[in-house]
């Protein structure tokens, strides 16, 4: 087997391998078109601090290619993802999977390699609940500046669920700060104010987001709102929804824009403000980064009665990188850390 990109079937056949080969490669598309994949500007950064409550955040490294309105900066990867059935199973050779109780849908991949050492219904479609601030965050930080100011509407401040809370009413908040509210807070809030100043109005930036999933070849992968918020309690009502292929191509285009990257890593911060004594403080949700998981990445986690308990998050280790997708997990911390810990053991990466 090529230790590069072909994770061995256990069972099953040429179609689940052919799909497998078809999502590895696409990784490694991933890994050779940063570039292309690549858009935003500028860089400010953010300050240790503490705070809210809530889901996560974004940005990258040059000028913007559209304005308000425009299709996503992001050009189409060059190999479509074909996806095959979504309830065969994956285990490379050296993995053993740690997990008495499974996920609905997940995945660990190496980044760098495309090789999938593990995957569960990994094309399943599924809801993702706040993951959805990933593509919210690459639409953004394609399309805008950091040093931006964002007006904030009455919507934006009526949004339900996770929030950054009390945005000033008709006030303007630099964008960097909202990209930090949306994925350390996971504010809903701060998704509706972006959406309506990237996108104009939140049905405009939601196109946007479809457009950018087709561009990075994402197939199983549609969104309605910038924020994944859904007050539905039926997964087959959730409309926001993707697969854990999709999801680990959609965290390795974060990961390729630096302010982005820098963002999702960040564990606590302080941030410019309009009120509050002029500055906001923010806490991470990420369980990784919360428990110091050695070599954690960050990313995003998610929660709705829809989409239970939803994570991408990723790690590197002796030179690899690696991704897990869970979807509808009992557990994040406890199922993330096992993953990653098994999938580099497979690799031959010692534990720290």
């Amino acid at each position: 087997m090529n230790a590069g990109l072909h994770p061995a079937p256990p069972s099953g056949g040429s179609g689940m391998l052919s799909s497998v080969r078809r999502v590895a490669l696409l990784l490694a598309v991933l890994v050779l078109g940063a570039v292309i994949a690549g858009c935003g500007g500028g860089g400010a950064t953010a300050q240790a601090g503490s705070g809210p409550d809530g889901e996560d955040a974004p940005t990258v490294g040059r000028t913007p290619l559209q304005g308000i309105n425009g299709p996503p900066a992001v050009a189409p990867l060059a190999v479509p993802l074909k996806l095959g059935a979504a309830t065969r199973e994956v285990t490379a050779p050296g993995f053993v999977n740690p997990l008495r109780e499974q996920p609905r849908a997940g995945l660990v991949a190496d980044l760098d390699t495309g090789k999938i050492l593990w995957a569960h219904a990994a094309n399943r479609s599924l809801p993702i609940a706040s993951v959805t601030k990933l593509m919210t965050a690459l639409v953004v930080n394609g399309n805008s500046r950091p040093t931006e100011r964002v007006r904030i509407s009455r919507r934006a401040v009526a949004a339900q669920g996770s929030r950054v809370g009390l945005l000033p009413l008709y006030k303007k908040v630099q964008l960097e700060t909202m990209q930090y509210g949306l994925l350390l807070a996971s504010g809903n809030d701060a998704a509706v104010a972006l959406a309506e100043h990237v996108g104009g109005t939140v049905d405009g930036f939601v196109g946007m987001m479809n457009a950018q999933a087709r561009a990075l070849g994402l197939t199983c992968t549609t969104f309605d709102s910038p924020s994944g918020f859904e007050e539905t309690r039926t997964q087959r009502q959730a409309r926001n929804r993707s697969c854990a292929t999709d999801l680990a191509v959609l965290g390795r285009a974060v990961l390729d824009q630096p302010r982005l990257a820098k963002i999702v890593a960040t564990a606590q911060a302080v941030r410019p403000f309009p009120i509050k004594g002029r500055r906001l403080f923010l806490q991470n949700h990420n369980p990784l980064l919360k428990q110091g998981f050695p070599g954690t990445l960050g990313l995003k986690t998610g929660f709705t009665n829809a989409a239970g308990k939803t994570f991408v998050g990723a790690a590197e280790r002796g030179g690899h990188r690696l991704v897990v997708v869970l979807l509808n997990t009992p557990d994040i911390a406890r199922q993330a850390e096992a993953l990653l810990n098994r999938g580099f053991r497979a690799l031959g990466v010692r534990a720290r």
